[in-house]
């Protein structure tokens, strides 16, 4: 329930976090304010790898690492508002003091943190402002392993309130922009950390996914991403707008600025055997031969490619992006073949079940932690309208679009969307499990590929507030979280005002409902620009091969002229 006086509270709370994150980069130690040196953008160009060398033959400090990064992080926040909680002067006591790990295999390596993870000394705010003034009394999980491993956390980053969407705004912290443009998301729900990778502020990033949300932000964004199966990453230490959902679980997953440094972290990390520090997660060690085995060159791949997933066939760009990605492999000679999906188990059922699942409380808990007054996220403000609406006014809408409109897409996610008894959710458990069976029987027996190759979305960034329309248009990464496979995400190109343009005759009024709220914002020109990737799929529990194959593709491509341009540090 709100109370009309939360609103004062709200305001204030909001007030107060500005100011301290206003104050805290104005008082910053002179070294983080001074220009990028000679020796400071050495450091910025060198991989994680031999970085952490460096720091292990101290022939670079970890306090120079960080004072760089943070630098360059400062100008991304000036640049995109990316940036929660500043972590610089304590990151310098955890390295002072001893708390960091230099020693570890990722000695000295700055890390963003999306705002959910737990922090000592810092708030975990998820963008609700009833969360401000909390501060954690000791780190979570997750933060306790990186500091074990020597990585220092230094930054947490902007996400949507709610957790629900592909933009990244939320009245704690302010709306975050897309380092390319602007006008444009840099993705949710880990947003902030796609805007500071992408723009040099961090070499290494970590967020959650439950509907795309460390996928979408790397393909708005420009960056790297590997969305982990269940068990593999730690779950616990955090924040959530949906504490207790498991019906379409969050995953913990990192994102990078390069794959190289993509690889080296996770292989780090998981290196660390994190189920000794949360008993969610596998004790399943780090399998160097699968790694090498698929990044041997003398193995050809076996690459199915995705190309629609019926209900929202890609936009232009992201179709050209998939298709060079596609040609450079075939150009090497790999085995690489379209697929259509399981006949019996298409892509729109995961899409109406999936969105059941993750919202069979109706809403309800994300919309507990709200204040009078509160602003919401425009995606999840639209599927809080129709899960309120009176199930027979629903139904006579229902009617009115499969019927009237012709639009038995649209229709058919509006005929489940209410509260579900704890019957009802059993029922949505069986039948998800069902879908995920289907899925591996057609994977084992009829494709029998390495990897799905897919678009991660029907369309490059949205613009602000485009999650009012799009919010549905988001099965080519909620697919993969129902079937819990691996997801990489790997930059290709980006958004080209001529050959990105959308067919002579393209007449929006003929799609359905969904695709409707994806292509309303479609548009090159406006977009140019902007990053442009593809999603590579392996089955559940596959991050080695998958990690291997995306550096086989990005091989490839840089071969046939087409590897992906970062933006340059200033």
């Amino acid at each position: 329930m709100l109370y009309p006086f939360d609103y004062f509270q709200h305001r204030a709370d909001c007030k107060r976090k500005q100011s301290e994150r206003a104050s805290k980069i104005a008082t910053l130690p002179r070294p983080y304010l001074l220009p990028l040196s000679p020796a400071e953008r050495t450091i910025l160009g060198k991989p994680i790898a031999e970085l952490v060398q460096d720091v292990h033959k101290q022939v670079t400090s970890p306090l120079d690492v960080l004072r760089t990064y943070g630098k360059v992080a400062i100008k991304a926040q000036k640049e995109t508002n990316c940036l929660t909680e500043i972590m610089f002067p304590e990151a310098e006591d955890w390295i002072n003091d001893g708390g960091i790990n230099l020693k570890g295999p990722l000695a000295g390596i700055p890390v963003s943190l999306k705002d959910s993870i737990g922090v000592a000394g810092f708030d975990a705010s998820v963008g609700y402002s009833c969360h401000t003034g909390k501060p954690w009394k000791e780190d979570g999980t997750l933060v306790k392993i990186l500091k074990d491993a020597g990585a220092v956390p230094f930054v947490k980053t902007a996400l949507p309130i709610t957790l629900l969407s592909f933009e990244s705004t939320n009245d704690v912290w302010g709306r975050c922009n897309n380092p390319h443009n602007h006008k444009y998301s840099p993705g949710g729900s880990t947003g902030g950390e796609g805007a500071l990778l992408a723009f040099g502020g961090s070499r290494i990033g970590i967020g959650s996914d439950v509907a795309g949300s460390v996928r979408a932000p790397a393909h708005f964004s420009g960056c790297y991403s590997l969305r982990c199966s269940t068990g593999r990453w730690p779950k616990m230490g955090m924040t959530t707008s949906m504490p207790g959902q498991e019906g379409i679980p969050s995953v913990f997953s990192p994102m990078a600025r390069t794959l190289d440094d993509l690889a080296y972290f996770t292989r780090s990390f998981i290196g660390m055997q994190p189920w000794r520090y949360d008993h969610s997660v596998h004790p399943l060690e780090w399998r160097a031969s699968v790694e090498a085995e698929f990044r041997d060159p003398a193995r050809k791949l076996r690459v199915a490619v995705l190309r629609s997933d019926g209900v929202v066939d890609p936009a232009p760009a992201c179709a050209r992006a998939l298709q060079s990605a596609v040609a450079a492999l075939a150009a090497q000679g790999h085995d690489v073949f379209d697929v259509a999906p399981p006949a019996d188990a298409p892509p729109y059922d995961a899409l109406v079940l999936a969105a059941q699942l993750l919202n069979a409380d109706g809403c309800r808990t994300f919309r507990s932690f709200f204040r009078a007054g509160e602003r919401d996220d425009p995606g999840a403000a639209q599927m809080g309208f129709y899960m309120r609406l009176p199930r027979p006014v629903k139904y006579l809408y229902y009617l009115w679009v499969k019927y009237v409109r012709r639009d038995p897409l649209w229709a058919g996610l509006l005929a489940g969307w209410h509260e579900k008894s704890a019957f009802e959710n059993w029922q949505l458990v069986a039948k998800r499990e069902a879908f995920k069976a289907k899925w591996h029987a057609w994977w084992e027996g009829e494709v029998k590929a390495d990897v799905l190759l897919t678009p991660p979305n029907a369309t490059p960034a949205v613009p602000h507030g485009g999650m009012k329309q799009a919010v549905s248009s988001c099965g080519y990464t909620f697919l993969f979280n129902l079937l819990d496979y691996t997801c990489g995400i790997l930059p290709v190109t980006h958004v080209d005002r001529v050959l990105d343009q959308l067919p002579a005759g393209f007449d929006i009024k003929k799609l359905n409902g969904v695709a409707q709220g994806a292509y309303v914002h479609y548009d090159p020109i406006k977009m140019e620009g902007l990053p442009v990737a593809v999603q590579v799929v392996g089955q559940r529990l596959t991050e080695e091969k998958v990690l291997a194959i995306m550096e086989r593709i990005e091989d490839a491509l840089e071969k046939e002229g087409g590897k992906y341009k970062l933006l340059e540090v200033d």
